[in-house]
């Protein structure tokens, strides 16, 4: 008789995890220890699942790098016991969590697959279940050799499985909350679960899996927009132990072309500080010095951030510079795929 896959449920808050008392209409957190009870079809699938929940789950917007640290842990504690993963988070900081999580696990060779929902799980209209269920069931999904199908981070809503460092949150009201406009999805559920199989992560099981604990949390973003001032620029790069900056530019990778902008861009390179120029825009990638509007920050030594998202791009930082990479190779790690985040 053929193992069932196991898969560890990880709750740590979110919309998912709340249920209506129906006698008040106050919303009080789900009961994951009694999982089969409240959501039977899931004895359909052919896995058996254990549930982790942290002990006060948080709302999304309390998200931080303890937390994801926190994550980690527990998949590092269950890695060897467990076939695959499924993470609960409240989906307003999901695309900067599971992005985290790619970087900080290197080496994966097993599904983690996040997702939340926009109404909670006893909602009439919710979409919970559904995102609950095919979730599990993409995280036990294996080959004819027993091999796991996804061995990557992953993030799922709406029918759509998503690499989960090419993620946006793209809508507060409708269910097709999450967008990833500049890589395809990996899985599409429908009448049938398929699975895009040339747009996986492959994985090399020979490979020891590490995980990645010291994050650097110096960093900011600083959006563009016209007329902003010299002292708002001033301002934010001269934050004390400043370490990185996600500058999010025009178009392609477009900005002012005035003196002091790229002065003061310049001056804050000098100081070892990392400054990354990403794209405002969802979709498309930046292209240094296309335009003459992004020679001189080419010129400078901006690190080119591609068609990287900026949640993306702070994680990736927020990782490299918790490795303490040398300067030089800091800008070739940064531009270079490390977990399928860029072309």
């Amino acid at each position: 008789m053929t193992k069932k896959t196991e898969i560890l449920l990880i709750y740590t808050g979110g919309t998912i995890g709340m249920v209506k008392d129906y006698k008040s209409n106050a919303l009080k957190t789900f009961n994951f220890n009694h999982l089969y009870k409240n959501i039977p079809e899931l004895k359909q699938l052919d896995c058996t699942i254990e549930t982790v929940s942290f002990d006060e789950p948080i709302d999304s917007s309390n998200m931080n790098v303890k937390y994801w640290i926190d994550i980690l842990e527990i998949i590092e504690k269950y890695y060897n016991l467990k076939d695959g993963f499924v993470v609960l988070t409240g989906s307003d900081t999901m695309a900067y969590t599971s992005s985290a999580i790619s970087f900080m696990i290197e080496n994966l060779t097993k599904p983690v697959i996040f997702t939340g929902s926009q109404l909670p799980i006893g909602d009439l209209r919710t979409d919970a279940k559904e995102n609950l269920i095919t979730a599990i069931q993409i995280a036990s999904a294996r080959k004819n050799n027993d091999e796991a199908i996804v061995t990557e981070v992953g993030l799922y809503f709406e029918y759509k499985l998503y690499r989960a460092n090419r993620t946006t949150k793209i809508n507060a009201e409708q269910f097709e909350a999450f967008t990833s406009a500049n890589y395809p999805a990996i899985a599409e559920s429908g009448v049938h679960l398929k699975f895009n199989t040339s747009f996986l992560l492959k994985s090399d099981i020979n490979k020891k899996t590490l995980f990645r604990k010291k994050l650097n949390e110096n960093i900011v973003i600083l959006k563009l927009f016209p007329s902003i001032t010299k002292q708002v620029v001033q301002g934010i790069l001269e934050i004390p132990n400043l370490k990185g900056v996600i500058l999010e530019t025009y178009g392609s990778g477009n900005a002012p072309t005035e003196e002091w902008f790229i002065r003061l861009l310049q001056e804050a390179i000098h100081k070892k500080i990392y400054i990354v120029d990403v794209t405002q825009c969802v979709g498309g990638s930046v292209i240094l010095g296309q335009y003459e509007t992004s020679l001189q920050l080419q010129k400078i030594g901006l690190i080119n951030g591609k068609n990287i998202t900026t949640e993306s791009a702070i994680a990736k930082m927020m990782y490299l510079l918790g490795e303490n990479i040398d300067k030089t190779d800091f800008k070739k790690h940064f531009e270079s795929p490390l977990r399928g985040e860029m072309n």
